[in-house]
C-alpha cells in the first residue's frame, strides 16, 4: 500500500488515530541536523579529525570516512529474517571489521550505517544525553514536531505501520530508528530547509554534495549525490531535489523537496510493499506536479 502527501495535507490514520511509520534512513537526516546544531553551537567541528580516528565529522556525515557497512553482511540479513536478538554494538563492529578502513577518508564514497552509529555516539558524548533526548532537544522540539520518537524495542513498534515486519526489533538499526507520522517527516524537511534552525552557511554545507556518478538502476536518479545526511541530485524529469530515502523489512519511505524552487512543498511517500524506486518516484512526482502547476517556478 502506497501513501503520499504534500507537506501536511494528508495524514495516514486508522479509526481516527494518526499512524506512525518507520522513518528508516530518513533518521540520518535528523541525526545529521543534530550534529550540525552542535557545530553551530561550537560543541563539534566539521573538519577536525576526531579523537583516535582518521576521519572528520563531515566525512562521517557524507559517507566518506572509509568505513564498512553492516548492511553488506549476509549474516546480518539472515539474523534479522530469523528474528534473532540483535547483536551488541561491539559484536556488530567486530563482524564488520570496522576498525579496518576500506579507503583513505575523503578519497572515495561508500554508504555506511556504521558511520552514523559513530555520529550517534559523538552526539551522546558531547551532550551527555542519550540519542532520543538529544534529538528532541536539538531538532524535534525546535521544529515543533510533537509525535516523533526513537524506537528502542519491539514494544515501541506495536502501533507503528510495519507492513509484514511485525516482529522487527529496531535495535538492528544501530544508529537509531525514529518513528512518527508521515506528515511530520515532510514538515521536518520543510522547516529544516526554511533555515530557521541552521544558519545559512551550515545549511549550505548540508546541501553541498559529493556526486556519485550516473543513474541508479530501477530508481529515478540521473545525477545522484550525497550531502551531510541528505541525498541531493537530479531526477529523470530534471528536477533538482534534496531529502532522503529509507527502507527496511516491510516498507520504504521517501521525503523530498525541489531545492531549485523556494516555494516548493516537501513531499513524502511511504509504502508497505513494492520497490524503493516506486516510492521515490511518487514523492518526486508530487514535487514536480506542484512545480508545473505553478508555472514551472
Amino acid at each position: 500500500m502506497l501513501h503520499a502527501l504534500v507537506q501536511n495535507s494528508k495524514v495516514i490514520s486508522r479509526a481516527g488515530k494518526t499512524i506512525a511509520v518507520p522513518w528508516w534512513s530518513f533518521t540520518k537526516t535528523v541525526i545529521a541536523t543534530a550534529a550540525l546544531v552542535l557545530v553551530r553551537d561550537k560543541l563539534l567541528a566539521l573538519d577536525q579529525t576526531l579523537e583516535n580516528q582518521l576521519f572528520t565529522l563531515r566525512q562521517l556525515l557524507r559517507h566518506e570516512a572509509g568505513l564498512a557497512d553492516y548492511g553488506q553482511l549476509p549474516d546480518y540479513h539472515l539474523a534479522v529474517e530469523r528474528g534473532d536478538a540483535p547483536w551488541s554494538d561491539e559484536e556488530m563492529l567486530e563482524r564488520t571489521e570496522a576498525k579496518r578502513l576500506r579507503y583513505l577518508p575523503g578519497s572515495s564514497w561508500a554508504y555506511s550505517n556504521i558511520g552514523y552509529l559513530y555520529v550517534r555516539r559523538l552526539i551522546e558524548h558531547r551532550t551527555g544525553e542519550d540519542l532520543e533526548v538529544a534529538l528532541q532537544r536539538l531538532v524535534l522540539r525546535p521544529l515543533e514536531l510533537n509525535h516523533v520518537r526513537l524506537a528502542k524495542s519491539h514494544q515501541d513498534l506495536i502501533d507503528v505501520e510495519m507492513g509484514v515486519a511485525n516482529t522487527y526489533d529496531p535495535r538492528w538499526v544501530y544508529h537509531g530508528l525514529l518513528v512518527g507520522p508521515l506528515h511530520e517527516a515532510a514538515l521536518l524537511l520543510d522547516r529544516l530547509m526554511a533555515g530557521s534552525l541552521l544558519p545559512e552557511d551550515l545549511l549550505g554545507d548540508m546541501l553541498e554534495r559529493r556526486s556519485l556518478g550516473g543513474s541508479i538502476a530501477g530508481r529515478p536518479w540521473v545525477s545522484p549525490g550525497y550531502g551531510l545526511g541528505i541525498m541531493v541530485g537530479t531526477t529523470e524529469d530534471e528536477t533538482s531535489i534534496a531529502g532522503h530515502t529509507g527502507g527496511g523489512p516491510g516498507s520504504f519511505i521517501a521525503v523530498y523537496r525541489n531545492i531549485a524552487s523556494p516555494l516548493s512543498p516537501c513531499c513524502a511517500a511511504f509504502s508497505t510493499g513494492g520497490e524503493v524506486g516506486n516510492v521515490e518516484r511518487e514523492a518526486i512526482r508530487r514535487v514536480e506536479q506542484y512545480r508545473l502547476s505553478n508555472g514551472g517556478s
